[in-house]
């Protein structure tokens, strides 16, 4: 299971506006999408890894569907 940012219609972006200023605190809104991990060598993960530290982020492989 992966957790991008969600895309939120108005109504619904507004009540998480709403909530932050109630609560004082920013809120980051993250959608459930179903996936499976890539099946992947020690060789492609030390190339995913160092790919990552270079980058300053963390990145996933997955399976293609």
């Amino acid at each position: 299971m992966l957790y991008p940012i969600a895309t939120l219609a108005s109504d619904k972006l507004q009540a998480v506006k709403d909530l932050e200023a109630e609560i004082g605190s920013p809120i980051v809104a993250l959608a459930a999408v179903e996936t499976a991990s890539a099946d992947l060598s020690q060789d492609k993960l030390d190339k995913l890894k160092s790919l990552e530290d270079e980058l300053d982020v963390v990145l996933v492989a997955v399976r293609p569907s």
